[in-house]
C-alpha cells in the first residue's frame, strides 16, 4: 500500500483533487520531526510498503521556474552538521558516508537535489550552501526527513515537488504567498501525470 505523506491541508487538498477521495494521505505538519513521526506511523500502524510526498518548494537557480514541477532523485538535511565531531560533510548522518538518500523516480518531471531543514528564511549562508557545496536546487522542510525514515525501513520513496519561491527573485515569504494558489494548481496537475507513471504502486 501507498501512502502520501503531505505537510500542509492545502498541499493534501490539491493531490485529492489530482486523486481522488480514496487516496491515503497523512497530512504531517511542517518540519523534518512531524515528517518522519508521520512516516513512520504510516509503515508501522498502515502498513505502508511505499511512500509519496508531494507538495510546494523552494528553488535555486536558473534550472527551476515558479510553478514547474520536480522530482527528487536525491535529497540531504542541509542543517544537520556533525562536522566538528565526526569530521564529516554538512548533512552526513552520524553512521552514514554521503549526506543524500537517494529516492525512486517515476521519470515524468526531471529530477533534482532537494535541500531540507528546519527553517524557513532568506539567510544568504543557507542560499550559498544548498545551492553551491551541496547542489541542491530545491528546499523544503520535509523531504529528507520522510526519505531518511523510509530508507531506515527499506521502503521506496518517492517525491513530487511544484516551485513557489525562486532564490534571489525577492523576499521568499512574498514569492510563495503570491504564488501558492496558481501553484497549488500546478501540483493537482502534475500529480495527476507522475502518479499514472509510478510503477505497480496501490493507492487504495
Amino acid at each position: 500500500m501507498t501512502i502520501f505523506i503531505i505537510a500542509m491541508v492545502c498541499e493534501a487538498e490539491a493531490v485529492r483533487r489530482a486523486l481522488g477521495d480514496d487516496v491515503r494521505i497523512i497530512v504531517s505538519g511542517v518540519g523534518k520531526v512531524a515528517a518522519a513521526a508521520a512516516t513512520q506511523r504510516a509503515i508501522s500502524e498502515f502498513g505502508a510498503t511505499a511512500i509519496c510526498n508531494a507538495g510546494l518548494a523552494g528553488g535555486f537557480g536558473d534550472a527551476v521556474r515558479v510553478g514547474g514541477a520536480y522530482e527528487v532523485a536525491r535529497a540531504v538535511e542541509y542543517d544537520y552538521d556533525l562536522a566538528k565531531l565526526n569530521n564529516t560533510r554538512i548533512g552526513v548522518v552520524d553512521g552514514r558516508t554521503s549526506p543524500y538518500f537517494d529516492l525512486r523516480l517515476a521519470s515524468v518531471f526531471q529530477p533534482m537535489t532537494l535541500a531540507t531543514g528546519d527553517r524557513f528564511n532568506d539567510s544568504p549562508a543557507d542560499d550559498a550552501l544548498i545551492a553551491g557545496e551541496l547542489g541542491a536546487t530545491l528546499r523544503d522542510m520535509e523531504g529528507a526527513a520522510i526519505a531518511h525514515a523510509c530508507e531506515l525501513n527499506r521502503i521506496p520513496c518517492y517525491s513530487l515537488k511544484v516551485v513557489s519561491d525562486v532564490a534571489g527573485s525577492g523576499a521568499m515569504t512574498g514569492q510563495y504567498l503570491a504564488n501558492k494558489n496558481s501553484c497549488l494548481d500546478a501540483l493537482a496537475d502534475a500529480t495527476i501525470r507522475w502518479a499514472e507513471n509510478l510503477p505497480r504502486l496501490e493507492f487504495i
